[in-house]
């Protein structure tokens, strides 16, 4: 296979299970009819979009996948890639692949790497210990090879779904009923803190991975999928290592950044309209593509050139999701030429 293009979507699939399976605190879930409702609206995302990768988040039950893949008319024309295990008891990471793409089996990675460690005695006299404990993902990490070109080297893409910026719940805690009166009116506080820190050993565990991985090769990397943060966050900075962007020259890339699609197309626009989640009337992006420098435009060692972007994510002007099918996030696919840098 020798594409001329590829084209890279990321869809949170707010919660698709199979019907009357409880989630979370709902011990009924989706009723026949929204559940009808979800795998409709979902398809005709599908069907419109059909890039060659679509990673998945908030995937309970693999049979609701496969139904709006099915029901979309793409089964024959797409490998889909789910857990085994993927029975509504858990929420996995999932993708559908071209055909042809594919090398290989799909794994997901569930714990840190042995080797990484999140400790500090401290920088200077002034700074104290610190120790995060922490050793697996929220949601298992999807990681699989595609060869979108023979005469390249196979690309490695990750799914990822990181913490929420949701507080903890730590009124469920020990510590939290032994003092109560104290605790209460900092619940919202503490439980952010510690989403954060969570989510932020997430970031910094998939980027351990990926160092080991990029570090002085060749490799092409992907990274997909709902990190709950910002484009400009320390989350996202820890995932890209906030790599230059060079405005032109084609000198640039750095051997273990990420660039993020978001900047790319901003490069490419005079207006920044890039939004994928409203919450309290905020707009932000949490979903977001992240490419290694064989993806970037201005790259010494490019291999694709970045041919634009697109939001869909009129849908969260409304918060009908239940009774419409819609989900909560946007739906971004980016879209690559293959142009390699000349020497």
């Amino acid at each position: 296979m020798k594409l001329k293009k590829l084209s890279i979507g990321t869809f949170n699939l707010l919660n698709l299970n199979e019907p009357n399976l409880p989630m979370y605190t709902d011990k009924k879930g989706w009723s026949d009819a929204q559940y009808v409702l979800k795998i409709d609206w979902t398809q005709r995302l599908l069907k419109l979009l059909r890039p060659d990768i679509f990673g998945f988040q908030e995937l309970w039950h693999a049979d609701a996948l496969h139904n709006a893949v099915d029901t979309a008319g793409l089964s024959d024309a797409y490998d889909v890639l789910v857990p085994d295990d993927a029975k509504g008891k858990r929420i996995v990471c999932a993708a559908m692949v071209r055909k042809g793409l594919l090398k290989g089996q799909p794994d997901w990675i569930d714990k840190f790497p042995d080797n990484f460690v999140l400790k500090s005695k401290g920088d200077d006299p002034q700074t104290s210990a610190i120790t995060v404990n922490i050793k697996r993902f929220s949601r298992p990490v999807l990681h699989f090879t595609i060869t979108p070109r023979e005469d390249q080297e196979d690309v490695h893409v990750y799914v990822c779904h990181f913490k929420s910026k949701a507080p903890t719940k730590v009124f469920m805690e020990d510590w939290f009923h032994a003092d109560e009166a104290t605790y209460k009116k900092h619940a919202t506080g503490l439980g952010s803190a510690l989403s954060t820190i969570r989510r932020t050993a997430e970031a910094a565990a998939l980027r351990f991975l990926l160092t080991e991985q990029m570090k002085e090769t060749r490799t092409p990397v992907i990274v997909l999928g709902d990190i709950n943060d910002g484009q400009l966050s320390n989350t996202q900075n820890i995932l890209t290592e906030q790599p230059r962007y060079l405005v032109g020259g084609s000198v640039g890339g750095s051997d273990v950044a990420l660039y993020t699609a978001q900047t790319l197309q901003e490069y490419r626009s005079s207006r920044d309209v890039y939004y994928t989640h409203i919450h309290q009337d905020m707009m932000e992006s949490l979903d977001h593509i992240l490419v290694s420098e064989e993806f970037y435009d201005n790259s010494r060692k490019r291999i694709w050139m970045f041919d634009g972007m697109t939001v869909n994510n009129d849908h969260l002007s409304f918060d009908d999701h239940k009774t419409s099918g819609t989900n909560d996030h946007g739906v971004i696919c980016a879209h690559f030429a293959y142009k390699p840098i000349k020497a």
